[in-house]
């Protein structure tokens, strides 16, 4: 009676009427969403017995469907409660250590089976494979009631195997001859997903230093298949089963709900500030104090802010990767500080795999499992790939191939048991860091075609792949060092002091709250935005194309995924003109690392003045303001009216 006024109070029986007229098969499957809260407010046994006891729980709900079905003439197709699979789907479960999945106190023997949840993120999938959900078998005997009809149904329950569905052994139960499969009612669809808890990730960021070691779970998904991606985190709820694969017994998870998950932080208290600029300015002046005294490396501290807020799972979201041109070995400790603030961050290895890898499946299913490299892992987040120096020819090239942003996975069909080869396409939907030593001499000369400055031994095709190229350290001049060498110093005498005086004050904890937030804000161009990136960007083609005859490519400059990224870092929705300032000035300075200046702007054009004061955002506010004259002026010059024939061109 209670599972009855549940179904009807929630919308079950109108679901079930709606579906019962478009099921077609022997089996006919059912998605009951369960709340468990709804439910135990209601009935608390029945509430116990669906949370500790699911399978008996199913069995109730697949006997009310049955007779509602019967009772309410739902279809004339359905005759023995066997054909109603019933599949009961949490909608969440208690927020109780006892129904959160922790592999280091959980008996995977003697454990409990009932539903269990578990926040982590996917780092191996295969591909969906045949498998037998459901199947209506008759009996030999013609004679026999059982040569027809439905009297014979058999369902997969979680824990069992293939075999235990579906095999050519079984006996009718009304004459005991032999049972054959009728085939066309079959219900197939399976895949398997490594899962590993969300903790692993600091793992990944490569700044855990404690002895904690991480355990992937195996999660099966029947009817929930293609609802995972590689790399991407999940809160999943599931029960844990025991598979019997003679002579061995492996422990996984049957998936019951899966939904996309995202860490939640509270949002940063607003920052009062009376011009668009100055808020970003002051977030990249105080951040990595622990590191690097204020002041320094300031343009390479926003940029690394805002390649972390341009990071989203959304294919359609531009990409913002950073390639930094430095001597000095700092900028990669800045770097992985900054990878520590990302929602996702991989500390890739040169050696390991970046993209994607083969094995054969270990579950006795017979294809191919592909695990996730550092780049699929890092879904949404940041890819550090350090120093290109230690890469192989071979690495390189595989880095340059990414313009496209996916990565294709060949999969020999003789050797993984199928009739034929496949090739499986994934989406790469993170942002890459890389450090590139100009002390280490490329080989070439520099021209003016080439770039202005040494890229080390990074060839100019590879540096095209980054939307930014920035030089980091090499201008801090000998008061900088002195500064770095007094700061680090104190450091060392004193962990996490700060001698610097200075009005603004934020820790860590308040920079990833920073980027949580900045990150999630969804964000528009304004017209005005628009006619400055334009103009900016046909300008910039046509003088260069005048005086050097060198065409620069839309990928190799980012203007509106970095003005879109100065916006959120602002905490705005609407991509203002002085948001595209930011991003030509970065942009052209990036450019000239590459190819001969066309804009003369100074080197540190974004942070043209020390900021240790009010009177510094102020001056800097002027200086900014003179620029973007500067740029107009150069926009007027190469590309009039650029608003009106940006289309065409």
């Amino acid at each position: 009676e209670s599972v009855l006024v549940y179904l009807d109070r929630s919308g079950g029986l109108q679901k079930l009427a709606d579906d019962c007229p478009q099921q077609t098969e022997a089996v006919y499957r059912f998605r009951v969403l369960v709340n468990p809260s709804d439910l135990i407010e209601m009935d608390p046994r029945l509430g116990d017995c669906v949370l500790h006891d699911p399978l008996r729980a199913t069995g109730l709900f697949q006997s009310v469907c049955f007779l509602a079905i019967k009772t309410l003439s739902l279809t004339d197709k359905i005759h023995t409660a066997s054909q109603v699979n019933v599949s009961l789907n949490f909608t969440h479960l208690p927020p109780f250590p006892e129904y959160t999945l922790d592999l280091s106190g959980f008996h995977q023997v003697y454990g409990p089976m009932r539903p269990v949840s578990m926040e982590g993120a996917v780092i191996a999938i295969t591909r969906v494979m045949k498998y037998t959900q459901g199947a209506r078998f008759l009996c030999t005997d013609d004679d026999c009631p059982g040569s027809t009809g439905f009297h014979h149904i058999r369902v997969h329950t979680p824990g069992a195997t293939e075999s235990a569905t579906v095999r050519n052994d079984f006996s009718c139960m009304i004459c005991s001859s032999q049972l054959r499969e009728d085939v066309k009612f079959r219900v197939l669809g399976k895949q398997l997903v490594e899962l590993i808890h969300v903790g692993a990730l600091d793992v990944l960021r490569g700044r855990q230093e404690s002895s904690f070691r991480y355990q992937s779970v195996t999660l099966f998904l029947r009817e929930l298949c293609h609802s995972m991606t590689i790399g991407r985190l999940y809160r999943v709820v599931g029960i844990p089963v025991l598979v019997h694969q003679w002579p061995s017994i492996t422990w996984s998870m049957e998936a019951n709900s899966v939904q996309p998950w995202e860490p939640h932080f509270l949002e940063l208290s607003e920052c009062v500030a009376s011009s668009p600029w100055r808020f970003p300015a002051i977030v990249a002046h105080c951040f990595g104090l622990d590191l690097t005294p204020p002041g320094l490396y300031n343009t390479l501290k926003l940029c690394l802010l805002l390649s972390l807020v341009q990071t989203r799972t959304d294919a359609n979201d531009p990409s913002l990767d950073l390639l930094v041109v430095t001597v000095d070995t700092l900028v990669l400790d800045l770097m992985a500080y900054s990878l520590s603030l990302a929602c996702r961050g991989v500390r890739h290895q040169a050696s390991a795999e970046m993209f994607a890898s083969l094995s054969r499946d270990e579950h006795g299913a017979g294809t191919a499992n592909i695990h996730a490299g550092s780049a699929l892992l890092a879904s949404g987040g940041i890819c550090m790939l350090g120093d290109l120096g230690f890469y192989r020819k071979d690495k390189l090239d595989n880095i340059q191939s990414l313009e496209s942003r996916f990565v294709s996975v060949f999969i020999p069909g003789k050797k993984y048991g199928e009739e034929a080869d496949q090739q499986l396409s994934f989406p790469v939907q993170c942002n890459f860091w890389a450090l590139t030593d100009s002390s280490q001499r490329s080989g070439r000369a520099d021209s003016a075609v080439l770039g202005t400055a040494d890229m080390g031994p990074v060839q100019a095709q590879l540096a095209e792949t980054f939307g930014l190229v920035i030089q980091g350290g090499d201008r801090v001049g000998e008061r900088g060092v002195v500064a770095q060498a007094v700061h680090t110093l104190q450091q060392t005498v004193q962990p996490g002091s700060h001698p610097h005086p200075s009005c603004w004050d934020f820790s860590t904890e308040d920079y990833q709250e920073l980027v949580a937030h900045s990150r999630g804000l969804e964000v528009e161009l304004s017209p005005d935005a628009k006619k400055l990136i334009h103009g900016y960007y046909m300008a910039s083609r046509r003088a260069r194309t005048q005086s050097q005859g060198v065409k620069i490519s839309l990928a190799s400059i980012k203007l509106i995924s970095l003005a879109e990224a100065h916006c959120k870092l602002c905490l705005r929705t609407k991509v203002l003109e002085e948001d595209a300032v930011i991003a030509v000035l970065l942009c052209e300075n990036s450019v000239t690392l590459k190819h001969a200046s066309a804009l003369v702007i100074p080197p540190d054009a974004v942070f043209p003045c020390d900021l240790g004061d009010v009177d510094g955002l102020q001056r800097r506010d002027a200086a900014l303001d003179e620029l973007h004259q500067i740029i107009l002026r150069f926009v007027y010059t190469f590309a009039p009216g650029a608003d009106a024939y940006i289309t065409e061109e």
